[in-house]
């Protein structure tokens, strides 16, 4: 296979690229971009599934972006690779941003309270109470899950309306863009059979 790489990269070096890329993220984000743009599919397929991945993203459900975005690209016939793709808004440099405003909104819409403590400031605080406890492990493990509902509940309210609106938000430019790139390969391609064409009826042209 040409490129192919010497040393096979570790699953935990795989795990540590998804997170956090090996290059910068301007160089990332054109590389996904390009992507997106080369799919053979219709426009609306890709920029639909592309909208279902961002829309996952959002979500709370950390670590299931992948099958969620399959799900959603499943039931509005969207592009599944494309949906892969799009599950890349959710990164380390935008996950504190969402989380915090599904937090902010969910309590909003819950409690008419829109409550500013930061979803992992308070997961951290209720480990560090149930870590030092008095109770047995298990017990542990049923308090700490039962005060993490407080902030995974607001968390999944309040990323409902956001997903929707940060699906819209990608899939007209995704679309517009398509459309683009597609209509200039199109021409690209016409012209240069269109030259073919020419030299092969006039070789000494």
């Amino acid at each position: 296979m040409l490129f192919k790489r010497r040393q096979t990269p570790s699953r935990l070096e795989r795990l540590r690229v998804a997170v956090w890329p090996r290059r910068s993220w301007l160089r990332s984000a054109k590389y996904f971009g390009k992507r997106v743009l080369r799919l053979s599919a219709s426009p609306h397929t890709v920029s639909m599934g592309f909208a279902c991945g961002a829309a996952a993203s959002i979500t709370p459900f950390v670590g299931f972006h992948f099958i969620f975005s399959f799900i959603l690209a499943f039931v509005t016939r969207g592009n599944m690779l494309a949906a892969a793709l799009g599950t890349a808004v959710g990164n380390p440099l935008t996950f504190p941003f969402i989380w915090a405003t599904t937090y902010k909104l969910g309590s909003f819409l819950l409690y008419q309270e829109a409550k500013d403590a930061p979803p992992i400031k308070a997961l951290k605080l209720t480990a560090k109470k149930f870590k030092h406890a008095d109770m047995p492990l298990l017990e542990k493990a049923q308090a700490f899950l039962s005060h993490s509902m407080d902030t995974f509940v607001p968390m999944l309210v309040g990323s409902l309306p956001l997903a929707l609106i940060c699906g819209l938000a990608f899939y007209f430019p995704v679309r517009r863009a398509v459309e683009a790139y597609q209509r200039n390969r199109f021409q690209h391609f016409q012209k240069r059979r269109a030259q073919h064409i020419m030299e092969m009826q006039d070789p000494e042209a």
